[in-house]
């Protein structure tokens, strides 16, 4: 399994912990509710995979999919649709991967969007754990045991 594979995985733990009834709870008034922060997640990063699969970043593109009704469904959802966005990218060739594309006036390499991808799921779900205990779930294991679940392994 590759540590991207493993980041999907820990995602959709993350986002599977939050209580459905909280759904529109946010730590600040300025904050996005969990429910929106899930699903930024779940639409952004499937979006980025598949958007770099086609060479071609466009934020005017969206995904006809309905939003899951729990936070159980949205996890299945982004594992589902990340695996397949995963496969469309290792489908790419080196010189596909090697295709400038333009995202907010920057203009880099395909496969650099693929680290971008990484590394914006890794920042919201970060900003999304922090929300699962005092919305009254149980914080998952993220890169060890937390306060509510002890570490199992891989």
């Amino acid at each position: 399994m590759t540590r991207f594979e493993r980041a999907v995985r820990t995602t959709q733990k993350v986002i599977a912990a939050l209580p459905d009834c909280q759904r529109d709870w946010k730590p600040d008034a300025s904050a996005r509710s969990a429910g929106d922060l899930a699903w930024h997640i779940c639409f952004r990063d499937v979006w980025f995979l598949e958007s770099i699969s086609h060479l071609h970043l466009d934020l005017e593109r969206h995904r006809s999919d309905k939003r899951p009704d729990t936070f159980v469904a949205m996890a299945a959802w982004y594992g589902e649709n990340m695996a397949g966005a995963m496969q469309q990218v290792t489908a790419l060739t080196g010189p596909q991967l090697l295709t400038p594309l333009v995202f907010f006036g920057h203009s880099q390499a395909a496969f650099l969007y693929l680290l971008l991808t990484y590394n914006h799921s890794v920042h919201h779900r970060g900003q999304l754990s922090t929300y699962i205990r005092p919305a009254g779930g149980q914080v998952p294991c993220i890169y060890g045991s937390s306060a509510d679940t002890a570490f199992a392994g891989v």
